[in-house]
This record gives structure tokens, C-alpha cells and sequence, in this order.
């Protein structure tokens, strides 16, 4: 018996002194390791484990700067442009100084289709880095797609020599001169988009001149061009939309449009005109989206005031409608469409003396107009047209170079 329980005491005695003490937990990683695990992981093309990895080292050390910004270099890789520029943001706020988290920003803003809040912030980086080349060529798309084209001009004039053989800034800035008329400045980066052969850019440059002067056949023939050597080229689709439409051909058009807000949401012209094709095949929401976006890139522009009194109007929207076409003639007085529609407004309104004075008005400059061109037809009216506004003069077309097709 006695030796039966202490064979039972070592069995048991030593099961429980063999026993091994359980192991300390490893210590978690710190933010230094788990900002190079998301590093690694964003090099290897795994994002959405680097995110992870980023927002967890932020968990752990919330100021710093070099996670939020690869934070935010990764949710633009994704597409995820809101939140980019929330963690640029951020970083931003732990130093407001930083040029490059404040290039990063521009760049996720303009991604994100929000062109004059990109300005404001490349025009900050360019007063303090007059140098930074590609901040300026970005300012200067920003300007030009805003319609400020003497901004173009006074960013890129003069910097021929910096740029060198850089097709993006002849273009950007052949196309500003073309706009306001300079058409001997022009000329020049338009030889130099031809050198070496076809080139979509000068087919751009070309047809743009082509649509401002209401010739849509020759427009059409040089955007047809362009369109087939370089499909992706900015503004490219939204030119080739507004010839098919002066060609009657409205589908072709819309599409063209939908074209270029896939690869570029921010386009003014886009937005406009698939805005205005929209509201007359009855798709009212769709068409206030597009003509609000329009709104926002060029505030007060008189075609978009013009759209939207229109659109107003067709939703039944009587208040709004008068508000925009009210501004409207106030900024350009000569816009018969504007009058038409006011006039149409007071009527329902039942305010006659107003509506008989609108009437009035648009007696006048049919007259007038009719005076001056003979034949000449407003029903679309220059929004849909995209013809120049009163008292803007068309410019004249530049030339191809020799052997330029």
C-alpha cells in the first residue's frame, strides 16, 4: 500500500513539476514595424493590406506624417480620392509647410474631379517653388479647364526653354493663346505638335479653332483624327461630342461626352452639353447632376445659367428658373434664348408688364441680329451651339504645317 501511493505521489508529482510555465506574449509590433510591413506590402501591389497596415501604425502614433501620406497615396491608387484627401488633410494640419503631402492633395483633388480646390492648392505650392515644373504644368490644366485662359497664358509664357520638347505644355498653352485669339503665338506650339509627324494635340488645336468659328464639318474631320490617334487625350471626346452635335448627331454626341467623364470627370464642356442633351430627352435628375458640375467648375458661366433656367423650367421649377435666367441676362443682356425664357416665366406668373418687356427685348435682337446676318436662326441658342457669346469675336483659324495631314 505505502508503495503504491508513492509510486501515485511521483506519478502525479512529477506531471505537475514537469510542467512548463506558459510563454510571454510577444510584444504587439510598434508603429515604426507596422509602418514597414505597410511598405512592403503597398510595394508588393497589396493595397488593401497596406492601408490596414498604415492605419494601424497610425493607431499607435497618430502624428505621423509619413504614414498618412502613404495612406493617402494608397486610397488614390484605389480610386478612393475623399479619402486621400482626408489624410492629406491631416497631415497637412501636423505641418502645414509640407510641399510635397501638399502636392499629393492637388493631385487627389484633381483626380477626384474638385479642379478649383486642386487650384487653390497648387497655386499656394507654386508661390514658394516657382521652380516646381510640374505644379505649374497642373495649375495650368486646372486654369484652362476653369476657362481662365490668360491664367494659362501668364503660368506657361516664357518657359519654353524649362519645358523643352514637353507636348503636354505646348499643348496646354498653344491651346490657351488659340482661345484668346493669338493665333501667331499659337502657331507656334501647334508646328511643334506636328513635328515629327501626325499628332493628336494639333488635330485638338486645330478643331477647337474650327468649332469656335461654327465650321463643325472641318471640326469633325480634325477631331475625327485626333480621336483615332490618341482616344485618351484630355478634352479630346468633349471636342469630338461638340462637332457631332452641330452635325445633328446627338447620340454620337452623348456618347462622346460620356467618354471623356470617364477619364475625366472635371471636363466643363462634357458636363454642359450632355447636361443640356439630357434635359431635352427628359432625363431632368441626370441632367441637373451634369449641369451642376458644370456650375461648380465655372460658377456664373452664362451657358450653365442657361441650362439650368431651362432645366428649372422644364421641372417646374418656376423660382429657379427665374433666378438663373435672371443672372444670366444680367451678365450678358444680349442672350435672346435668356429673354425667351423669362418671358415665358412672367407669363405664367401672370406678370404681363414683365413678360411683355422680355418679349420686347427679344424683338430687338432678332431684329438686330437679323440685320446683321441675314437668315441668321437663334432656336438652339448658344448654349447648345457653343457658339460665341455677344460681342466675343471668333477667332481666326490657324494653319497646319506643311505635309501635316
Amino acid at each position: 500500500m505505502t508503495r503504491l501511493l508513492l509510486v501515485l505521489f511521483l506519478l502525479y508529482g512529477g506531471v505537475a513539476g514537469g510542467a512548463q510555465a506558459p510563454a510571454a506574449a510577444p510584444a504587439p509590433p510598434d508603429a515604426d514595424t507596422l509602418f514597414a510591413k505597410g511598405v512592403k506590402l503597398h510595394q508588393s501591389g497589396d493595397i488593401l493590406g497596406a492601408i490596414e497596415a498604415y492605419q494601424d501604425a497610425l493607431a499607435k502614433e497618430a502624428g505621423r506624417i509619413d504614414a498618412r501620406s502613404n495612406l493617402g497615396a494608397a486610397f488614390v491608387s484605389l480610386g478612393r480620392y475623399a479619402e486621400a484627401v482626408e489624410q492629406y488633410r491631416k497631415a497637412l494640419e501636423i505641418d502645414p509647410d509640407n510641399r510635397r503631402v501638399r502636392f499629393n492633395l492637388a493631385l487627389a483633388q484633381y483626380k477626384g474631379g474638385n479642379v478649383v480646390e486642386a487650384a487653390d492648392e497648387l497655386k499656394w505650392l507654386v508661390d514658394r517653388e516657382p521652380q516646381n515644373r510640374s505644379a505649374r504644368l497642373l495649375l495650368a490644366d486646372c486654369s484652362q479647364q476653369m476657362g481662365q485662359d490668360e491664367a494659362v497664358v501668364l503660368l506657361l509664357s516664357g518657359r519654353d526653354a524649362e519645358y523643352g520638347d514637353d507636348r503636354l505644355y505646348a499643348y496646354v498653352l498653344g491651346n490657351a493663346l488659340v482661345r484668346r485669339g493669338e493665333v501667331e503665338r499659337g502657331q507656334v506650339y501647334i508646328d511643334r505638335l506636328f513635328q515629327g509627324g501626325d499628332s493628336a494635340e494639333g488635330h485638338v488645336l486645330m478643331g477647337a479653332a474650327q468649332l469656335r468659328r461654327q465650321d463643325f464639318r472641318a471640326a469633325l474631320t480634325e477631331l475625327e483624327r485626333a480621336v483615332a490617334l490618341n482616344p485618351a487625350l484630355p478634352t479630346v471626346n468633349s471636342l469630338y461630342g461638340r462637332a457631332l452635335m452641330g452635325m445633328g448627331r446627338r447620340e454620337d454626341a452623348a456618347d462622346a461626352f460620356r467618354k471623356e467623364l470617364t477619364k475625366n470627370p472635371n471636363d466643363f464642356d462634357a458636363n454642359l452639353y450632355l447636361g443640356l442633351l439630357l434635359k431635352d430627352d427628359g432625363k431632368l435628375d441626370e441632367a441637373l447632376d451634369r449641369l451642376k458640375r458644370a456650375d461648380r467648375l465655372r460658377p456664373g458661366d452664362p451657358r450653365t445659367l442657361y441650362g439650368l433656367g431651362a432645366l428649372h423650367l422644364a421641372a417646374g421649377r418656376v423660382p429657379e428658373a427665374q433666378t438663373a435666367l435672371e443672372a444670366l441676362v444680367k451678365a450678358v443682356p444680349e442672350y435672346t434664348q435668356g429673354h425667351v425664357l423669362l418671358a415665358t416665366i412672367y407669363y405664367r406668373q401672370k406678370d404681363r408688364e414683365r413678360g411683355d418687356r422680355e418679349r420686347a427685348i427679344v424683338e430687338r435682337l432678332r431684329a438686330e441680329r437679323q440685320a446683321r446676318e441675314p437668315g441668321a436662326s437663334d432656336e438652339l441658342g448658344a448654349a447648345y451651339q457653343g457658339e460665341p457669346l455677344p460681342g466675343e469675336v471668333p477667332p481666326v483659324v490657324p494653319k497646319k504645317p506643311d505635309g501635316a495631314r
